[in-house]
């Protein structure tokens, strides 16, 4: 397992290179260029920039999160070839700096979904939190005013430009179907997955979160079906998954430790996180330790080490803990803590198996 990082940038995260490269067993950061709008080929001296800054504190930028999908491709519209033909060349770029993994979503119109940015838990921590009664009401545009209207922080996957359009967003989507998009989403690998294996790239689809349909849109990575059939969209190691504990662990028959072992081999990227949910759909994101929700993490930690992952791993979202003014879910203090209990699961398990194997 190789620990890595999600960092948003200078002047754009106010956790720094300094602070991540102290955080024991971390070799690097996952990166993406936000300022870019969706669709659009990623400038080269940008690109250089990240690694110039990634370089100087000795990690590695070799995970991006995420390149986006426009919209037209999702939709499956004649104007999608240019779009297509844009990320085949931002796949290349960063292929030359030393990127392996690609991260990308293919959910319409939202991206990740939640309710309240800091719901305070019984310890007076706060944390994401989606109350599904609420987005089942909801009119969007109140959802686009609780995420996207933060003055402080861009938000990844709520691009302002993109919510502009939210009307015509939804009026596009109307009467596209799952077996529509799905479709959709073979065309874009089998365009692109030609391009990663010549660069060396593995593309890691991150599932859908929530991982159902919300405000009647489309979804298409809920499950392990789901997931299956997207393997074999295009029957290459350049195609994989995101394994998203949190994501998937939303849904109580998901059997997220049985996906680690079946789609080993496929599974370049994964998030480690926790989350609790309650019995009428709402969920909560905890720390990291198993007894604090009802994602089985040690059970997805010892699949993944008993199926020999040496993918990266990032703890995904924290709590905001301490009087720590983030951006919501991507504090530094407890995705320190998240990662130290990781690597505590992941030492204990390779003891065991030094201990064994040594007969003692």
């Amino acid at each position: 397992m190789r620990m890595v990082f999600r960092w948003y940038g200078e002047g754009n995260d106010t956790v720094t290179l300094r602070q991540i490269k102290q955080i024991p067993g971390v070799e690097g950061i996952v990166w993406a260029l936000h300022d870019v709008p969706a669709g659009e080929e990623w400038p080269m001296e940008k690109i250089a920039a990240y690694k110039e800054l990634a370089d100087a504190y000795g990690l590695h930028l070799e995970v991006v999160e995420s390149v986006n999908v426009h919209e037209d491709i999702k939709l499956g519209l004649p104007s999608r070839e240019r779009y297509i033909d844009n990320y085949k060349k931002t796949i290349e770029k960063l292929a030359s700096v030393g990127v392996k993994v690609i991260c990308y979503n293919f959910m319409p119109v939202f991206d990740w979904v939640r309710t309240d940015m800091h719901k305070e838990l019984e310890d007076g921590s706060t944390a994401l939190f989606l109350e599904k009664a609420k987005i089942e009401a909801m009119d969007p545009r109140e959802l686009v005013r609780t995420i996207a209207g933060n003055p402080d922080f861009t938000m990844p996957g709520w691009e302002p430009e993109r919510l502009a359009r939210l009307s015509e967003l939804f009026d596009a989507y109307r009467g596209v179907s799952e077996d529509d998009l799905r479709d959709n989403l073979r065309y874009f690998l089998e365009q692109i997955i030609p391009t990663a294996e010549r660069c060396g790239i593995r593309m890691a689809i991150h599932p859908d979160d929530p991982p159902y349909s919300v405000f009647g849109l489309p979804r298409v990575v809920k499950d392990a079906a789901d997931l299956r059939a997207i393997l074999g969209f295009a029957n290459s190691p350049a195609n994989g998954i995101t394994l998203c504990s949190g994501s998937l662990g939303v849904r109580q028959d998901n059997d997220i430790p049985a996906m680690a072992r079946e789609f080993a081999g496929r599974i370049p990227f994964t998030h480690l996180r926790n989350v609790r949910v309650y019995e009428n759909g709402d969920f909560i994101e905890t720390s990291h330790r198993a007894q604090d929700g009802t994602v089985d993490l040690c059970g997805i930690v010892q699949a993944l080490h008993e199926t020999g992952f040496d993918g990266y791993a990032r703890p995904d979202h924290g709590r905001h803990i301490w009087e720590e003014q983030c951006r919501p879910g991507y504090g530094l203090y407890d995705r320190a803590l998240g990662i130290m209990y990781l690597w505590g699961i992941w030492d204990s398990l390779e003891r065991s198996k030094q201990t064994k194997a040594g007969g003692v």
